[in-house]
């Protein structure tokens, strides 16, 4: 049975067409951490968030910073019931004025394009996340380079790159909403971002995490070699590698389930077509329970990086309270998506909140 899960979230009014909650804005961040979500984040500041007063913090960095330390007594890392609303047409001088007014357009044309005609999220949906995290994810923490810029596309030997294959459907639909939207001012490190969450948020059952606009493009690609292989079956090296992107295992873990809407192509070519879990087009917790049975559905594929994954004792409770909690699992998965999607970003401080121009979860 799939559940649908409803989350307390923190609501208040912060610009024209946008309800949200700044809750705490003027109270010191010290002792609001959860210990649950400390367990599960480093709690680690990327960017100018490191360095900026909570005084000079916009109304996205004080989110993004609460986000990352854990902080979920001051905001929730997803937002359930905020919708905004275009205050005019597209290219009015009223929609013109405000930064997410043209998010509102790109994300309904978004949400339109991830579904199938069941309702269910679709290809181009699974591609789209698995997109947002091969641009954000190239990013490391020791060595420089790469991160969510929009490189993936910019750059076309970034794309062509072996970690980069099936993304061609997806590939070819967002450089024609580049197309469409850059005169308007969208980049594509932010089409691409939005992208991952408008899919998500797609899905039935599926998170609706926080989506921030305002990154900056760039069109060098991004160092080789820096994204997972489904291949690996060494636990420890992943969680390494993630660790090096300020990544903790628990925030692994949680993205990582996002391969409950994967369908596996070139992994293994005799069993193309096969997806990770039994209900491909619906983000429930079923990918968690199957990758760790002893007895997986016929047809269900499972990568060994996943399954490596599944049974690394470090991870193993995580994973299993995962598989028994959508509501838990949708939160976490959240905040790291969040996490994940400001890595390279150097002005963290400057970018601006439309989660409101998703679509409301199914």
């Amino acid at each position: 049975m799939k559940i649908r899960y409803v989350f307390l979230l923190f609501l208040g009014l912060a610009s024209p067409g946008v309800s949200r909650t700044l809750l705490g804005m003027n109270k010191s961040l010290a002792g609001e951490i959860s210990p649950a979500a400390a367990k599960r984040q480093t709690g680690e500041l990327l960017a100018d968030l490191s360095t900026l007063p909570d005084a000079a913090l916009s109304p996205a960095g004080w989110t993004i910073k609460n986000i990352l330390l854990g902080n979920r007594a001051a905001v929730s890392p997803q937002d359930l019931t905020t919708v905004y609303t275009a205050p005019g047409p597209l290219d009015s001088s009223e929609c013109r004025r405000e930064t997410c007014c043209v998010w509102k357009y790109i994300a309904d044309a978004m949400a339109t394009s991830f579904r199938d005609g069941a309702g269910r999220c679709n290809e181009l949906a699974r591609q789209a996340v698995r997109l947002g995290f091969h641009d954000a994810g190239t990013w490391s923490k020791s060595a420089g380079g790469g991160g969510a810029d929009g490189s993936v596309l910019l750059a076309p030997s970034e794309l062509a790159r072996d970690d980069n294959r099936a993304l061609e459907v997806v590939a070819a639909q967002m450089a024609a909403w580049y197309a469409e939207w850059r005169p308007r001012g969208a980049r594509m490190a932010d089409l691409i971002q939005m992208g991952a969450v408008v899919a998500a948020a797609s899905c039935p059952l599926g998170p609706r995490a926080r989506a921030f606009v305002g990154r900056n493009d760039s069109a060098t690609p991004a160092p080789p070699d820096r994204l997972p292989s489904a291949a690996n079956s060494d636990a420890a090296a992943l969680a390494a590698l993630f660790a090096d992107k300020t990544l903790s295992l628990g925030e692994l873990v949680a993205l990582v389930g996002a391969h409950t809407t994967s369908v596996q192509r070139f992994f293994d070519p005799l069993a193309a077509g096969s997806p990770q879990d039994s209900t491909p087009g619906v983000w429930d917790t079923l990918y968690y329970n199957q990758t760790a049975s002893s007895d997986p559905p016929q047809g269900v594929f499972r990568f060994p990086s996943d399954l490596a994954l599944s049974q690394y004792p470090p991870a193993r409770e995580l994973w299993q309270t995962f598989a028994n909690a959508q509501a838990v699992w949708n939160d976490d998965f959240a905040a790291a998506y969040v996490h994940l999607s400001v890595l390279g970003v150097e002005h963290i401080n400057d970018l601006t909140e439309c989660t409101g121009v998703l679509p409301l979860s199914g």
